[in-house]
């Protein structure tokens, strides 16, 4: 039996932030991605720090979707970075969706950070030439409603991308209140045209800064879009970060209250 102390009389706001951590990589100029690209593959003694820091940003939001966190390898010193942050900060709640690993090298995963109980978790391969792409779906539950939430990643091929969003717009068709976080590696007008052609009812603040690259940012790559069922309070992209992107947050008002607490065991999902 799962307990619910919701107040079912009054809508919720809830804070949430998509953030892609680079795996705790301090990028400042396109040449780190040559001078640092050993950090991909290998231990740093620096990331540790990185971490703490990003910690400390997330601890401040409600629902936080990750990309480009390693799940344990050799490069993060097998430290499992997404349960790291959720401890560090002060999240009682965190899944992880193990996308592709490389000879022990590096684990690449999604992972969600949540102060509130969920219902379901389950992990999408998205369809893609390549694989090693996915969507981390967790269902949360305010008593009368759930509201599905995605963490995704998408492919840096445009055709790749089409196939990926049909997939989300299919998954999604049938919901009544969702949230989709992540890093799009494309202009939110392709989100927009795409969900649009595929019938799917979705909203964005346009009142925001790129995220991408985060030293000089041009492009907004990293996009939070909610059903049209949900209020948008208000949406900001953070100066702040250890990564190659910015962190864009979302506040936004859900109808009545999610459970804060829960009676099944903590998922991984790999």
């Amino acid at each position: 039996m799962r307990l619910c102390i919701n107040n079912l009389e009054q809508n919720q706001r809830l804070k949430l932030l998509s953030y892609n951590l680079q795996v705790g990589i301090d990028s400042h100029s396109y040449g780190d991605y040559l001078t640092q690209s050993w950090r991909h593959l290998l231990p740093d003694s620096k990331r540790a720090n990185n971490l703490r820091k990003a910690a400390n940003w997330l601890s401040d939001f409600d629902i936080v979707a990750l990309q480009e966190v390693d799940a344990g390898s050799l490069r993060s010193q097998f430290v499992n970075q997404i349960e790291f942050l959720a401890h560090q900060g002060g999240f009682p709640h965190y899944y992880q969706q193990q996308n592709r690993r490389v000879v022990g090298l590096a684990a690449h995963s999604n992972g969600l950070l949540s102060k509130y109980a969920s219902c379901h978790a389950i992990h999408h391969r998205l369809p893609g030439k390549i694989p090693g792409r996915g969507a981390l779906q967790v269902t949360f539950d305010t008593g009368e409603a759930q509201i599905l939430v995605l963490s995704v990643h998408l492919s840096l091929s445009h055709k790749a991308r089409c196939l990926q969003l049909k997939y989300i717009a299919e998954l999604l068709k049938e919901e009544s209140y969702f949230i989709i976080m992540g890093d799009m590696n494309c202009p939110a007008q392709q989100v927009s045209r795409e969900f649009k052609k595929l019938g799917l009812k979705v909203q964005r603040d346009t009142h925001v800064t790129p995220t991408f690259p985060r030293w000089k940012p041009k492009h907004y790559f990293d996009q939070i879009w909610v059903s049209d069922s949900l209020n948008i309070i208000k949406t900001e992209v953070l100066n702040l970060g250890v990564s190659d992107h910015l962190p864009i947050s979302m506040e936004i008002e859900i109808p009545n209250k999610l459970t804060e607490e829960r009676a099944f065991p903590q998922k991984y999902l790999n």
